[in-house]
């Protein structure tokens, strides 16, 4: 249950071209304390709630359970959920044999296009796409629990 993964910047709208799927996703957070988020995520027609640890200290890996629920349910529970509900279009991108999960975020955070890779162990491998463009693994004004609370429109760039 520990997930390992890397998240970057994306340069460029070609990855669109070379997804395989596209979902969207509405979230929210029951509870957003680093030490242990817990999400609530609708994703097409399938409910899902999260419960995420603390990160480690290079970002690369947390403690990470989920759990199908029904749509209604997850709806429902999004009405209990903080401030700050996250609103994207999930890509799926297959490159390389890997798969790169690319967040087009709308609503307050409209602008922001992040892509996650997640890895077998910290040390493995891939090769980028042209499209991925600086990491930010570790940054926490990327996770999506900071981005409901300080969306990407009111950073200063």
């Amino acid at each position: 249950m520990i997930e390992i993964e890397r998240k970057f910047l994306v340069n460029s709208p070609a990855f669109k071209t070379e997804a395989d799927k596209s979902t969207r996703v509405i979230q929210g957070f029951l509870n957003t304390d680093k030490a242990r988020t817990v999400r609530v995520r609708v994703m097409g027609e399938q409910g899902f709630i999260t419960v995420k640890g603390i990160s480690s200290k290079d970002g690369l890996s947390r403690f990470e359970w989920e759990k199908r629920i029904c749509k209604t349910d997850a709806e429902a529970l999004l009405d209990l959920c903080e401030e700050g509900v996250i609103d994207k279009i999930r890509y799926e991108i297959n490159f390389d044999d890997k798969i790169f999960e690319v967040d087009e975020f709308f609503g307050a955070n409209e602008g922001l296009i992040v892509a996650e890779i997640e890895l077998s162990h910290e040390a493995e491998s891939f090769v980028k796409p042209d499209w991925l463009g600086r990491e930010v693994t570790g940054d926490v004004k990327y996770y999506n629990s900071q981005l409901s609370k300080k969306p990407f429109k009111t950073w200063e760039l």
